[in-house]
């Protein structure tokens, strides 16, 4: 009887979160599109952008390949130049964010609301469009990066990579 108790109690603990619930597998199918805006919007759609979103790699991905959903066009476009104007908003050190959360984005505390931005790394010259996505921390924390950032600007997927970042606005 006592370890029914404390297996009911975990079970409904789990239950409100999540994050668990969707890495066991028993999150619904469209668990993670019930958040609404203020406006009625839906959260998904206003961060939408189609440089830097991809769908969700499949649960059976293992390889970098399988994971980095991108399309090659998506790809060209996010390292296409620039247009002038970009503001620099400091270096971080990255590491490899969530392999299966999806596109092209940096989790940094060098932003303070979602915006669209760059990343440069300055070892191999290359950089990305990026979705510049805030978190919380001192500006001198570390941000961590999407697989498929990482692998357009030729960083390590295992190492600590400095890279620059800067706004489009």
């Amino acid at each position: 009887m006592k370890h029914s108790l404390i297996l009911c109690t975990i079970c409904l603990g789990l239950a409100a979160c999540g994050a668990p619930m969707e890495r066991l597998g028993l999150a619904g199918p469209n668990a993670d599109k019930t958040a609404a805006l203020p406006d009625g919007g839906d959260a998904d759609q206003a961060s939408y952008d189609p440089v830097t979103s991809a769908p969700r790699p499949p649960a059976a991905a293992r390889t970098v390949e399988a994971l980095d959903t991108t399309t090659p066009e998506q790809r060209a476009a996010a390292v296409a130049p620039a247009a002038a104007g970009a503001r620099v908003l400091g270096t971080t050190v990255v590491s490899l964010g969530s392999a299966t959360e999806p596109g092209l984005w940096i989790k940094t505390p060098l932003v303070e609301t979602e915006m669209q931005g760059r990343v440069k790394n300055p070892a191999t010259g290359k950089s990305s469009t990026v979705m510049l996505i805030p978190i919380e921390g001192p500006a001198t924390a570390g941000s961590r990066m999407s697989l498929a950032a990482l692998r357009l600007i030729g960083a390590s997927l295992t190492d600590l990579t400095s890279v620059e970042i800067s706004t489009l606005r």
